[in-house]
């Protein structure tokens, strides 16, 4: 890859790549790529974030802990991606949609 900025868009088409070749779309794969699967494998990855901070404030490793960052991401985009979801377009109403909430 080179230095420029990717997009969503082109993200999620390297996710689909790295699951398409290890052979998770295909029938049978015992890593199927439905909504159910990907939804509970982000919950395991974004408390896998929680670690880091058991009985602590500080980062002690900005590497793993950005390694289980992507791995929410990634989990994240091949999601929205077999949902049907425009998830720059779902990000773009929900900020403007915060902007009208007020929080105490």
């Amino acid at each position: 890859m080179d230095d420029k900025k990717l997009t969503i868009a082109d993200l999620t088409e390297h996710m689909h790549a790295l699951v398409k070749s290890k052979g998770w779309y295909e029938a049978g794969s015992k890593r199927p790529q439905t909504p159910r699967n990907l939804a509970v494998s982000l919950s395991i990855e974004a408390a896998e974030i929680l670690e880091h901070f058991q009985f602590t404030d500080e980062i002690k490793d900005r590497d793993e802990l950005g390694s289980e960052l992507a791995d929410v991401m990634l989990y994240l985009l091949q999601l929205a991606s077999v949902s049907g979801i425009d998830l720059e377009d779902a990000v773009l109403r929900k900020i403007e949609k915060n902007k009208t909430r007020t929080w105490e």
